[in-house]
């Protein structure tokens, strides 16, 4: 049985909003276990890394952090590797870094009490590798780091095989949850008073009810929509070949599905798309642009973009940067291209060379830089409903969001609560935030 005396545990986590959800079900698991989380890991016996493995940056993130703890500081402490570079890397994380003892994919989740009783015994390679395909990696307990905003994992794996991408490798194939489950923790939350929440799965809009496949990723919005309580209700990643037109009929429906999609595109050349096995070409991909450009809701549209994958010539990357002007996002995350392993692009020959590949991100970055300018610009006198997020001492301002995900900074005389909603006119804007001044 774990010591509850003096128990203490670190956690950081790298990666996306999948893996924040996950640390979320780490965090509650070892709490329900006696231990207790500090904030600093000099003042923790445990200290965890929930990993991403997506970019080869964010992988050395965590092996530098581990670094940090190879001789003196590290004494004493247990070291644990979690998420997506454990599954991928598995034991051969114990010769590269001898002082970790817990290796743990997110698939052994819920196997989380089985491991911390080896770590107590004394356990130096502790492993949780496990790829279940009969499970959606749900654990009894989640910690949830906000009392207003909540992520449900609806779907999680992948099946599409993108050249580039990891993920198959380290969640495994697309399981769906039921979606009388997916709606009972939706409600359950709304009780508990959350308002606002974030559906999550690799791919997402790919859901199905293993219980009745005739309700897909729509039909779940449209439930969710309308369970009491909840007042914005968001989605993340959708992949292009399964977004399909009655998700953006569900969106114009009901207010409560928040009017931001993010689908990311990787390239606009077909020959890049066909050699990255993106399933869709660039004209099946503009016409679910066009879907949301009829939308009667303004539907905020971000992406990811990738420069640089091999064989990209400059014609390719000129293509690239038409469809980012044609589309005109509100928003994008792009990246140099970088070899994963176990993927298919690895074998690919790499024809850029870094100096290339950099100066192709910084022209993409600055494009959508200008486009950002412009497009926030066009909100000025507008009126926004926000969530409020907080308060900065330093500007004097409230933070709050829109339902298009944008961040709207806002001076007001009344007093407010994280969680609190209200609208704000917008005026000013810049390139990555809006601000504005409370109406009511």
């Amino acid at each position: 049985m774990v010591d509850t005396l003096m128990r203490t545990f670190y956690i950081e986590t790298f990666g996306c909003q999948m893996n924040v959800h996950d640390s979320e079900k780490v965090i509650g698991t070892l709490v329900e276990k006696g231990y207790s989380r500090v904030e600093e890991p000099a003042d923790a016996e445990l200290i965890l890394y929930n990993t991403c493995s997506i970019r080869d940056k964010a992988e050395q993130k965590v092996f530098s952090r581990l670094q940090q703890f190879k001789k003196e500081a590290g004494k004493g402490k247990t070291f644990g590797v979690l998420g997506c570079v454990a599954q991928q890397e598995g034991e051969k994380i114990f010769e590269r870094a001898p002082h970790v003892s817990l290796v743990c994919g997110s698939a052994s989740y819920t196997k989380l009490p089985q491991l911390l009783v080896q770590l107590e015994a004394g356990g130096k390679r502790v492993t949780g590798l496990s790829l279940d395909t009969d499970e959606t990696f749900e654990t009894p307990y989640t910690r949830r780091d906000s009392p207003h905003r909540a992520y449900i994992t609806i779907i999680e794996g992948c099946d599409k095989s993108c050249a580039y991408c990891v993920v198959p490798f380290t969640r495994g194939p697309e399981r769906s949850r039921t979606a009388a489950g997916i709606l009972a923790e939706a409600r359950e939350l709304a009780d508990m008073g959350y308002t606002e929440i974030q559906l999550l799965g690799q791919n997402v809009n790919s859901y199905r009810d293993p219980s009745d496949a005739s309700q897909d990723f729509a039909a779940l919005l449209r439930a969710i929509g309308r369970v009491p309580g909840l007042k914005r209700v968001r989605f993340t990643t959708s992949h292009p070949r399964d977004f399909v037109k009655p998700i953006i009929d569900a969106i114009d429906e009901n207010p409560v599905l928040c009017n931001h999609v993010h689908l990311p595109v990787q390239a606009g050349s077909d020959k890049v798309l066909a050699a990255m096995r993106r399933l869709y070409t660039r004209d099946d991909y503009m016409r679910r642009i066009e879907w949301m450009k009829r939308s009667p809701r303004r539907i905020a549209i971000t992406t990811d973009i990738i420069v640089g994958f091999p064989g990209e010539t400059e014609e390719d990357f000129q293509q690239t940067l038409s469809l980012i002007g044609g589309v005109e996002y509100d928003s994008m995350f792009s990246f140099k291209y970088s070899p994963r392993p176990n993927t298919a692009a690895v074998g690919m020959a790499d024809s850029l060379d870094e100096l290339e590949k950099g100066r192709r991100l910084s022209i993409v970055q600055e494009r959508q830089r200008a486009i950002q300018i412009r497009r926030n610009a066009e909100l000025i006198g507008a009126t926004e409903e926000v969530m409020v997020e907080g308060f900065n001492q330093g500007t004097g301002q409230w933070i709050g969001r829109t339902g298009q995900n944008r961040t709207l900074n806002f001076t007001s005389p009344g007093t407010h609560r994280p969680g609190d909603y209200l609208d704000v006119l917008v005026t000013r804007s810049g390139p990555n935030s809006l601000a504005g001044e409370a109406v009511n």
